[in-house]
């Protein structure tokens, strides 16, 4: 089989070089590219002879799909709403995935969102240059309600850390778990959730029934004052609603993912908003999730090559 890495995974370039030497081994031919394709044109060209094609976050639309030979994507990356999923289902494409691989880099940004918004470090940066001593008041993630929608792994993840934080835990999630339940956590509806939480934090994915998730209805039964951090999918939420409440200092925030992948337009509502800090989407983006990502990428690779399937993405 030909296997086309055509995004770089960003780990030691001798660990790509020693799957190539054992792919190579097994009777395979792999290519592995340095930098992302700059656009489709050359997206199609390096996968025009391609068996497979291992990616990352960059889109593969239906064009790409429809001129190459793939049966299969394995996607370096847990979502895939990048992928045009009809395309590759038409075309009778595997689809696998990385799930997992980025659960406590996600996690941990969500702690340190919610500790930045609190603690308002993007209006204290600006006190630092002042002349005069302009403190800005803070507040405690200890005693609040914490939100948590979706618990999968990282809604999961999330709650074992917030349990050193002594704070209350509610969720909400289509299924409930009882090993969330476990760790002391009340499941309860998603009005419910969103009036009563100091804090929320989204960890659904992004599909047909998950946009615009938390609209102007949802948005409006939060507590005045209350933070939103989003680090899952920038669709899930009316994001033009929520700067008007952000500018009306009626919400704070903290979000990691928009509605298009950055640089962000200078018109982009949440770029000059108030009460928010942004990050670049990177709440995936460590060093040690990298490493992980590309094990289970080629854990996926090679167990397929053996007639096995793991971590598929239903069509």
């Amino acid at each position: 089989m030909k296997i086309s890495l055509i995004d770089p995974l960003e780990v030691k370039e001798s660990y790509i070089e020693e799957q190539k030497e054992k792919l190579e081994k097994l009777g395979h031919e792999f290519t592995y590219y340095k930098e992302s394709a700059k656009d489709e044109e050359e997206k199609i060209e390096r996968l025009k002879d391609s068996d497979i094609a291992i990616i990352t976050n960059k889109p593969i639309s239906k064009k790409v799909i429809e001129n190459t030979k793939l049966e299969l994507i394995d996607v370096a990356f847990t979502g895939v709403d990048h992928v045009d999923l009809d395309a590759c289902k038409e075309n009778n494409i595997k689809v696998l995935n990385a799930s997992g691989y980025s659960d406590d880099s996600v996690a941990e940004l969500v702690i340190g969102l919610t500790i930045s918004v609190l603690r308002k470090f993007n209006q204290n940066r600006e006190n630092i240059f002042n002349k005069e001593n302009n403190y800005l008041l803070g507040s405690l993630i200890k005693g609040k309600t914490f939100g948590v929608i979706g618990t999968g792994n990282i809604g999961k993840k999330l709650i074992e850390l917030l349990k050193v934080f002594d704070c209350k835990i509610i969720a909400y999630s289509r299924t409930e778990k009882e090993d969330i339940k476990a760790l002391g956590v009340e499941y309860v509806d998603l009005k419910t959730l969103l009036k009563e939480a100091d804090i929320v934090s989204l960890h659904i994915p992004n599909n047909k029934e998950t946009k615009n998730f938390l609209g102007k209805e949802e948005l409006d039964l939060m507590k005045e004052g209350a933070v939103l951090i989003n680090c899952a999918r920038g669709a899930v939420v009316d994001n033009d609603y929520i700067a008007s409440l952000l500018n009306a200092d009626k919400l704070r925030a903290g979000i990691d993912v928009f509605d298009m992948e950055p640089p962000l337009p200078e018109d982009y509502p949440l770029r000059n908003a108030k009460n928010v800090i942004l990050t670049n989407h990177v709440a995936f983006y460590t060093e040690e999730a990298m490493q992980i990502r590309a094990d289970i990428v080629f854990d996926n690779l090679y167990s397929y090559l053996e007639g096995e399937i793991k971590n598929e993405i239903s069509l």
